[in-house]
């Protein structure tokens, strides 16, 4: 039986109050305690993943574990804005006064997700992997980058669970533009949408992405070995 069992207070006492001597050495548990002074259990389905653990026998073996390898990766990119740019966010482009100044696009969402995804494998970062002293990347379009390090991934048998990012941006406003976003960088890496979170803020003019001078994005990614 999976724990925890969970009971009203009241009636647990008042259970325990009619119990004589007999009944009492009958006790296994809580749940046997009210089935003996004739209460109802309701029971929950439970799930074979969920291991009780009381002694250290109970703990998985390393056997079990293999294959089952998890790690985290955390990536942080930012770009300064300029005029005569396209603002390239996730893949979208956002209409604006202003675009980020790269080497690439510039799309310092998907930068971020990219070195999150790579640095949880300890396989580098972009800068890596993409050198913007290499003039094959001018002007790239960083979702094409993104599927090639999803095809790194795959090779170095790993599989993305799950993205979460933030964009730090005084303006323009991205809320219309992030079910896109979200959209664009699931297919980039070959996952299901639901797996991929994409958020933004202001920084309350704050800093210098709070003056507007430019935009710096966070992630964070979950892999597992295949």
């Amino acid at each position: 039986m999976q724990t925890p069992q969970c009971f009203d207070r009241a009636a647990y006492l008042a259970a325990l109050d009619e119990l004589d001597a007999e009944k009492a050495r009958l006790v296994t548990d809580d749940c046997s305690l009210f089935e003996l002074t004739g209460r109802p259990v309701q029971l929950t389905q439970g799930d074979y993943a969920n291991l009780k653990i009381t002694t250290r026998e109970d703990l998985p073996r390393a056997e079990q574990k293999e294959g089952n390898d998890m790690r985290i990766g955390h990536g942080y990119d930012v770009h300064r804005l300029v005029e005569d740019r396209k603002l390239i966010l996730g893949g979208v482009e956002v209409p604006f006064e202003k675009g980020l100044l790269g080497h690439s696009d510039a799309d310092v969402l998907a930068h971020a997700v990219m070195d999150a995804v790579l640095g949880a494998a300890a396989l580098g970062d972009i800068g890596k992997h993409f050198p913007d002293t290499d003039p094959a990347y001018a002007g790239a379009d960083s979702l094409q980058l993104a599927q090639h390090v999803a095809r790194i991934m795959r090779e170095k048998g790993w599989k993305i669970v799950n993205i979460d990012s933030t964009l730090l941006c005084q303006k323009p406003k991205l809320a219309p533009y992030i079910p896109a976003m979200r959209e664009n960088l699931a297919a980039a890496f070959g996952m299901p949408v639901d797996a991929v979170s994409v958020k933004a803020t202001t920084e309350e003019h704050l800093g210098f992405t709070g003056e507007g001078l430019g935009i710096a994005a966070h992630a964070v990614a979950l892999i597992e070995k295949l």
